[in-house]
């Protein structure tokens, strides 16, 4: 039984109650429910959560401004936020994802699909967290063309300066650096962040790249593009 603490934010009670029936199904058990995304924000206020199912089109407060608002909640700034959208907002879903939403679910989503989304992001947020905190000095640094990335406490900086990115820019640009000169496609790329095949639209990765890219100031340009074939670190 996972000790996860997910909240749920949907205005569909059919929906809200299908993710939670599904979500107890599979062991999480410490859900939070919201119809609004004031109310959802309210609840963020209160506890961290480990995970946010954030539904786009909310009355009241849509769904993209209540992820903008959770990135200034200190103790969910870092939270991974994933999307559930109709087909058709592909705009919406880029917007989310340039205010650090990590990962999106088209509506009607697959059970299992969900799930497994919902997993790799709690992995990945374990995985930080359980990594020691022994500094740099011990192989734990990438640097290349100014870009320094400390895998150990999560830490970006550009020039010496610090960056901030979200947790899926930060894999990004970590399985990047790590290969200057490699060149992968956006297929590879879904597949390494997520642990799954790209079956829809890879609009995602550009977005999070052109994110990267932006971040990165003076060093964005590290980030190459391989027309017809994905993204490579310069050489």
């Amino acid at each position: 039984m996972s000790t996860n603490r997910i909240l749920i934010i949907e205005d569909d009670p059919s929906i809200r109650d299908l993710l939670q029936l599904l979500l107890e199904s599979r062991g999480f058990t410490d859900l939070t429910l919201a119809e609004t995304g004031e109310t959802g924000l309210r609840y963020a206020l209160e506890k961290p959560f480990d995970l946010v199912l954030l539904d786009l089109t909310l009355p009241g407060m849509d769904g993209l401004e209540v992820c903008r608002r959770m990135r200034e909640i200190k103790q969910n700034a870092r939270v991974p936020i994933i999307i559930l959208t109709a087909r058709d907002t592909e705009s919406d879903v880029v917007v989310g994802l340039e205010m650090g939403a990590v990962d999106y679910i088209t509506k009607p989503f697959n059970n299992q699909t969900l799930i497994a989304r919902i997993r790799a992001q709690l992995r990945r947020t374990q995985e930080l967290e359980s990594a020691p905190k022994t500094g740099s000095g011990d192989g734990k640094t990438l640097e290349s063309h100014g870009v320094s990335v400390d895998l150990t406490q999560h830490l970006v900086s550009v020039q010496g300066e610090p960056v901030s990115l979200t947790l899926t820019e930060f894999d990004l640009l970590v399985l990047l650096i790590r290969r200057p000169g490699r060149v992968w496609s956006r297929a590879e790329i879904v597949m390494e962040l997520r642990g799954e095949e790209l079956f829809e639209m890879d609009r995602t990765i550009d977005v999070q790249v052109a994110n990267l890219r932006k971040k990165l100031g003076e060093c964005g340009s590290c980030v190459e593009t391989v027309r017809g074939v994905g993204y490579r670190w310069k050489y």
